[in-house]
């Protein structure tokens, strides 16, 4: 089966995926008039799937992202996530959300961070610890679970902020660039981390970054993006297998998708197909 396609279920069925996109487009009406953030976006995301959108700034990978999340709405085109409309999916708590800014409460600590998603929609005081202890084991905070945000660096601040969005056990998990303002070496750990998180879990991800070698060693599939109007102009997909661990940033495989995807954001791979 090909990545991106309908899974089937235990009972033969096709189970919906987790993501699909159709038809999209995105208006923004301004004083000087109408700006064109997306036309006509068809993506499809699978139930365990990590799929990657990458694209120069401005070419509506976070306005994407923010019309999956019913953040915002679509001017045109259709989404569902797991086979619901975005706001019943909303609703439904299906999704999970991190972004670049970690987000967290000042004035609580790692545990009660974690635990607020738990706390709003009603989880008992014992149930909440259990399953905090658990993410925070998850994310490798369990040391730091009774320190507050001032007293962790950048990196421990984003894994709470993962740990969180993970907290209510969503099957999708929504990240706009959430490791952009770290340091490379905090960055490539964090990255690892992700890729062990998704396949613990077995939660979809979609992932917005400006990285090439952090979509590509993250995903299944990066999905390259137009400027502005936003489009998806090419979808590569990885074949790099379930393992991401540190040996295959080496790996001559992953040399060869970063450059794939290097070259497809500057068009010129599409420009070597029309010459053939």
């Amino acid at each position: 089966m090909s990545a991106g396609q309908p899974q089937a279920s235990h009972d033969g069925t096709a189970a919906a995926a987790a993501v699909r996109v159709a038809e999209v487009g995105k208006v923004f009406p301004t004083k000087s008039g109408e700006v064109v953030a997306l036309t006509g976006v068809d993506l499809e995301v699978a139930a365990g799937e990590f799929v990657s959108l990458i694209g120069p700034s401005g070419c509506g990978k976070s306005t994407l992202l923010r019309l999956i999340a019913d953040l915002d709405e679509a001017s045109s085109g259709a989404l569902e996530i797991f086979g619901k409309p975005a706001r019943r999916a909303r609703l439904d708590q299906d999704y999970g959300i991190a972004f670049q800014q970690a987000g967290l409460l000042p004035w609580r600590t790692v545990a009660a961070n974690i635990s607020l998603p738990l706390e709003l929609n009603g989880i008992g005081k014992t149930a909440r610890a259990a399953r905090v202890a658990e993410l925070a084991e998850l994310v490798g905070l369990t040391e730091f679970i009774g320190h507050y945000p001032d007293q962790l660096s950048g990196g421990m601040q984003q894994r709470v902020a993962i740990a969180r969005a993970l907290a209510t056990s969503p099957r999708l998990l929504l990240m706009d660039e959430p490791f952009g303002a770290l340091d490379e070496m905090t960055r490539e750990h964090l990255q690892s981390e992700l890729s062990r998180i998704a396949a613990e879990t077995g939660a979809a991800v979609v992932f917005v970054t400006h990285s090439i070698p952090e979509a590509v060693f993250l995903s299944d599939r990066v999905v390259v993006m137009s400027p502005r109007p936003g489009r998806i102009t090419e979808v590569i997909e990885t074949a790099l297998g379930a393992s991401r661990g540190e040996e295959l940033r080496e790996a001559p495989e992953y040399y060869e998708r970063v450059t794939a995807v290097r070259e497809a954001l500057h068009g010129t791979r599409l420009e070597r197909a029309n010459e053939r």
